[in-house]
């Protein structure tokens, strides 16, 4: 029900052989990063203004440069590697602190993966990757994908390594709702049309944030992005490098910030894709995303209306009549769902057939499949497709149950940030706002913002900028017309950080390396492999 921001796997020059068809789609934010962040969720109560105005005066501030003694026993764990179930990798345990502020209070066990550098060439070190989410698996994506579709330039030279978050996959991950409990949760109506409808929406928030609480009640203070950015500096120093080397996208970029901004004198090089700008407050960021998915459809609509297998208009087709015409679709599976031909009995209502819209947001290359879904759909009365689209999001296996995806972008959300609204009717008041930065998906992204609102405990982050004074070159990358993480975003945390660089990419989708450009994959390549950022302004395009 939130909005993710995490790396679309999908469109590929070196990556594509290697992502399996179910996620080739997909990202990670939130609705806005919760929707990803989209702090969406974000949590607890509190005036966007306030917010607003704190981040204004603070910045993040670095930890002091000598570990504690309370640490010392962390710094100095040696990881037992064994075989993984993936070929070529190999795993392996991490202990950190569950609570930084009591380190003796007990561990967290976080699951760590790599691939050794293959080779020729001197192995520069370690090269950490995080997919975003929050939520995503950094381990299955290092195994399914970085650790054999990176460059083969940058895999020869780097050990490919990965820790899942705390609260994330293999690292105690946080639970909240049984497989059957999330497909009536993701089914929720986000378009309430009257009072039942609000009160039953509201009720299945809580049903899923009561979920969190009772199921990972020991994780849950503790899953935050400071944290999981300390836990990162404790698997460098385990690692044996003297700096951190680390590719992160989407949240990941959140993450990879806030580790430059706690420890800047660690910095090596840092490449943070589609950024986050974490100077925003919870609603802010909502706000601008919806924007960012409604810039993603306009773009959308324009190819889709040239195609002979458009559903939504023809040649003459504007832009704005495309999103009238997909809403008024909409409004009739709000009414009537169709069928879907899955094997559980879900149908097709209006928030999946959203969702599924969404997800297709994140890459053009899956365009065509998202116009032959809503073809299905619309012409034929068969949701599968978009359903498909949906359960790719949700990260729904054809078993029924879900990856912890949703349940672990919640809890970091609402820990980061304090909730985007204190109640429905606060809400209900801005959803003018949201309509108005996107006529197509704003209502249904605004409602989707009220985890936070009912999360169990209380945040621990607020808004802040990071600068990073001290920190080697860092680059940031920033595509034009991504819906998850708008372009602003990283000219701000660009403007934000003291050493950054800012690489745009001219062009669609969610995140830039690896999805078609070679411009952009030369200079990262060049970046990672010599250290040698980018001139300040420069930008690349598709081709």
């Amino acid at each position: 029900m939130t909005i993710r921001t995490r790396a679309t796997r999908s469109r590929p020059s070196w990556h594509q052989a290697h992502s399996s068809p179910s996620r080739r789609f997909l990202r990670v934010c939130g609705t806005l990063l919760a929707l990803a962040g989209l702090l969406i969720s974000a949590c607890s109560v509190g005036s966007s203004t306030t917010s607003a105005s704190r981040a204004v005066a603070s910045a993040l501030n670095a930890l002091p440069k000598a570990t504690p003694a309370a640490l010392a026993p962390y710094y100095g764990q040696k990881l037992k590697w064994r075989g993984c179930d993936a070929p070529g990798f190999q795993c392996a345990t991490l202990k950190a602190p569950l609570d930084y502020a009591k380190p003796a209070s007990g561990d967290i066990r976080l699951a760590v993966t790599r691939k050794k550098a293959t080779g020729p060439g001197k192995r520069i070190g370690s090269l950490l990757v995080n997919p975003g989410g929050p939520g995503g698996s950094a381990t299955g994506y290092v195994q399914s994908y970085a650790g054999v579709g990176y460059p083969e330039e940058v895999r020869a030279r780097y050990d490919m390594v990965a820790v899942d978050p705390r609260g994330v996959a293999r690292s105690e991950p946080v639970e909240c709702l049984t497989g059957r409990e999330m497909d009536e949760y993701t089914q929720a109506d986000l378009t309430p049309d009257n009072r039942r409808e609000k009160g039953q929406l509201v009720d299945a928030v809580k049903e899923f944030t009561e979920g969190c609480g009772r199921r990972s009640a020991r994780v849950l203070r503790h899953v935050s992005t400071v944290e999981a950015a300390r836990d990162m500096d404790i698997l460098r120093a385990v690692l044996g490098d003297e700096k951190l080397t680390y590719v992160g996208a989407s949240y990941g970029t959140f993450l990879g910030a806030t580790y430059a901004g706690l420890y800047p004198d660690r910095v090596g090089r840092l490449v943070l894709d589609g950024a986050m700008d974490p100077s925003l407050p919870a609603r802010r960021m909502n706000e601008d995303q919806t924007a960012g998915f409604e810039t993603a459809f306009r773009a959308f609509a324009k190819d889709c209306v040239r195609r002979s297998d458009c559903p939504l208009g023809g040649a003459r087709t504007t832009p704005d009549q495309v999103g009238k015409n997909l809403k008024a679709f909409f409004r009739q599976l709000d009414a009537a769902p169709i069928e879907a031909g899955d094997a559980d009995g879900r149908k097709l209502g209006e928030s999946l057939a959203t969702m599924g819209v969404i997800t297709a947001m994140y890459d053009e290359a899956a365009w065509p499949r998202l116009r032959e879904a809503l073809t299905t759909a619309m012409r034929n009365k068969d949701g599968a497709g978009l359903l498909t689209l949906a359960d790719t999001y949700y990260e729904r296996g054809p078993d029924g149950q879900y990856a912890n995806l949703m349940s672990a972008n919640a809890a970091v959300n609402c820990l980061d940030l304090p909730a985007a609204f204190s109640s429905p009717e606060a809400l209900e008041e801005a959803l003018p706002s949201f309509e108005k930065a996107s006529p197509v998906f704003g209502e249904s992204l605004a409602w989707a913002s009220l985890n936070c609102t009912y999360w169990p405990v209380h945040p621990t982050g607020e808004p802040r900028r990071i600068e990073a004074k001290g920190a080697a070159p860092i680059v940031v990358v920033g595509t034009t017309r991504d819906p998850a993480t708008p372009y602003a975003w990283s000219r701000s945390l660009a403007a934000q950080l003291s050493s950054a660089t800012l690489l745009t990419y001219d062009g669609d989708g969610h995140t830039a390396y690896g999805r078609g450009s070679n411009c952009i994959d030369s200079t990262l390549n060049r970046y990672l492999l010599a250290g040698t950022p980018p001139p300040q302004g420069k930008r690349c395009s598709a081709a």
